[in-house]
């Protein structure tokens, strides 16, 4: 049973579990929008729980814009969510009306219950051009530092995986995996990016697990240029994508590219999450087209992930929403 909200548009989600519930935060918009682009500067961050992945109770929102002016009061877009000492971090994208949106930088909210968040108020991960291309219209049409992924590493030292940009290279495929780090979730580090620039424009809704004895470097993305086809055949389709490393930091060699979740006859779905259910992992994804090709901004059942020699394989098809949609 699939996630349909009524009057709204969802797209880009992560997840948290506390105990049996799935907590989603997703993205949402207003369906009355003239045009679906439009959703992505009327957004809010909605909230649903679930024990199955797939019957939802839809709760109040979790985040919005800011009051202006800040930081965060133009959007409040994709993110993760981690817990420490007892209470639950958010970590997501801002943006703001005095930039015109033009400038990502990632912030944080805190939680006791998953339900009221505190803002931190200020930035906490901005983007650094030792390693990282600022904003410059003449080359992209905004600064990319989001959809920040954290998680902690076995020393203890967290880490955030971002969607990013390389300094140099063909403007068209600078999309890389930047990545900071940090010892109490405030005071972050920027790094070197994880992975290389040269297949994509941006890689986004980043997500790293460790799944039969290898990292996997998950992401979303749009066709490559048709330039990238010959030596990156799997890059021609829009979608989920994922770069495996026997370390978490990588590097993630385009070598290992897959296709995991991409678009079909069936409709488009994008924003893949790995997600686990005891042993188990399946893929979750948020369908952007339906067959008909209009937007249908609703989420997908989970799909069974298998690992085959090494490599992870999702089953096909498409699951539609079903009479059973979310009532609110």
């Amino acid at each position: 049973m699939a996630l349909r909200l009524t009057d709204r548009w969802l797209w880009d989600f992560w997840l948290a579990v506390d105990g049996p519930d799935y907590h989603l935060f997703f993205l949402q918009a207003p369906r009355t929008l003239a045009d679906p682009e439009l959703r992505h500067w009327n957004v809010s961050i909605g909230h649903a729980v679930s024990t199955d992945l797939r019957r939802w109770e839809v709760l109040p929102d979790a985040l919005a814009p800011a009051a202006e002016p800040a930081w965060d009061d133009y959007t409040t877009w994709t993110g993760s969510v981690i817990r420490h000492e007892g209470r639950w971090w958010m970590f997501y994208t801002g943006t703001s009306r005095r930039e015109a949106g033009k400038i990502q930088r990632v912030g944080v909210a805190t939680s006791d219950d998953l339900i009221s968040w505190d803002r931190y108020g200020k930035p906490v991960i901005e983007a650094d051009p030792a390693w990282y291309e600022m904003y410059d219209p003449a080359v992209w049409y905004e600064q990319a530092w989001r959809d920040p992924w954290v998680l902690r590493d076995d020393s203890g030292v967290f880490h955030c995986v971002i969607t990013a940009r390389a300094r140099w290279g063909d403007p068209g495929t600078r999309g890389v995996i930047g990545h900071a780090s940090s010892q109490n979730l405030l005071d972050w580090t920027v790094r070197p990016p994880v992975t290389t620039p040269g297949v994509f424009g941006h890689l986004e809704v980043p997500q790293v697990e460790r799944i039969a004895d290898a990292w996997r470097l998950v992401f979303s993305a749009p066709s490559a240029p048709s330039r990238v086809w010959r030596r990156h055949p799997l890059a021609r389709w829009r979608g989920t994508h994922m770069l495996s490393s026997g370390r978490l930091l990588g590097p993630y060699d385009w070598e290992t590219h897959q296709a995991l979740d991409t678009a079909s006859s069936d409709g488009v779905r994008y924003g893949g999450r790995l997600v686990r259910r005891g042993a188990d992992w399946q893929l979750l994804s948020w369908l952007e087209r339906g067959p008909d090709c209009t937007f249908s901004g609703t989420l997908t059942d989970p799909k069974p992930v298998a690992v085959v020699a090494g490599r992870l394989t999702v089953q096909t098809g498409l699951n539609r929403p079903s009479e059973g949609e979310a009532a609110e």
